[in-house]
This record gives structure tokens, sequence and C-alpha cells, in this order.
């Protein structure tokens, strides 16, 4: 191979991206070495700023800079509604749709018995105790239309079943299958807006 090793060793780490193979990191990478000042430098500059500061809201899980994310921090987000949402991604595209005004609880994932990941690995036991104790008047459940998304989402209804609140699911419009990260925003919020209880 004619690159550099330093360069070699960059884009084997690109590659490694979701959404990037080896001809598309070579690609980047080419693009921004063609770059390097106006481009290279100030995102090395912010990945390491990244990699020291970034941290889980001890909330909601969403990641910041801080200790609580905005959206926790903004009290007119204190609406009494909770999105739950699988990863950070689909909070990402769910704030991009615009249309929830409340806060999330970011899951990390989804049950599954083949890689034992139970309710104490997602934080369910957390979650509950959040509804309970701060007033939550509606848990949006938006879990991705999957085998384990929908075990979760009934899980997750019967878990908070015994707080009386209020448990709903995205409307038809996300496929089945199909992750909130892919969506467009209009059926993101076509999905949020018709709602139904599970």
């Amino acid at each position: 191979m004619a690159e550099d090793t330093g360069i070699e060793a960059l884009i084997e780490l690109m590659a490694r991206l979701p959404g990037l193979g080896p001809r598309s990191a070579r690609r980047a990478v080419l693009a921004l070495l063609g770059k390097r000042g106006q481009l290279m430098a100030p995102l090395a500059q912010a990945m390491a700023q990244v990699a020291l500061n970034a941290k889980d809201c001890r909330v909601c899980g969403n990641i910041g800079l801080e200790d609580l994310c905005p959206i926790c921090a903004d009290p007119a987000r204190a609406t009494g509604e909770i999105c739950v949402v699988e990863d950070v991604a689909d909070l990402w595209a769910l704030e991009r749709a615009g249309v929830f005004k409340g806060r999330y609880h970011v899951l990390g994932g989804t049950l599954s018995a083949l890689d034992a990941v139970g309710p104490e690995e997602l934080g369910i036991p957390r979650l509950v105790r959040r509804v309970a104790e701060d007033g939550i008047t509606e848990v949006i459940l938006a879990l991705a239309a999957t085998v384990d998304g929908q075990t979760t989402a009934h899980y997750l209804a019967d878990a908070i079943a015994e707080t009386q609140t209020q448990v709903t699911t995205l409307a038809q419009g996300v496929p089945v299958g199909g992750e909130l990260d892919y969506l467009d925003d209009g059926t993101i919020g076509a999905a949020l807006r018709a709602r139904r209880r599970l």
C-alpha cells in the first residue's frame, strides 16, 4: 500500500465508522488531507475536546458536555411527558423533527435474552423510579418496530402500569423493522402526533 502508516491507520479507523467502508474512508481521509488547515485541524481539535469532555446526562442518558443535558436543564421541557428511546441517535432524530417538547429517557438498547440484556442493563428500574417520583403523566415508547423493540415496549408498559401513568407508543408510520434515525422528519412527526395507548 502506498500510504504512510499513520495515514493508513487513520483510514482503518475511519472505515470502522457506520456507513463508511475502506473506499469511503480513503476518500474521506484524502479530502481531509486536502484541506488540512480549514478542515482537518479543526476537526481533530473538536474530536479531542469531545473525547475528553463528553459524558452521559445523569438524568436521561443523552450525550453532552455537562452532567445535565440542555433538554433536562430546560424548565420549559418539564411537560410531564417522557419519551423513551433505544439510543441517543433516536433522541436526536426526534429532536430534529421538532415536534416533541417534553423530556427523554435513553435505554441504551432493547431487552434481548440472546445477548444477555435484561432490565437492569437498560436501567429500567431507574426509569420506573423517575416516572413515579417526577410526577410524569405520560410515557411515550418510541422504540424500533422490531421483535426486541416491541418486547421491550410491552415489558416497560407492564413495569410502568403500577405508577398509574399513561403509556403510549408511536402510531403506524414507522415501518416494521425501521429505526428512527433512518426516517424522514415528516414520518417521525406524524408517528409521534398519532401515538396510541399501549
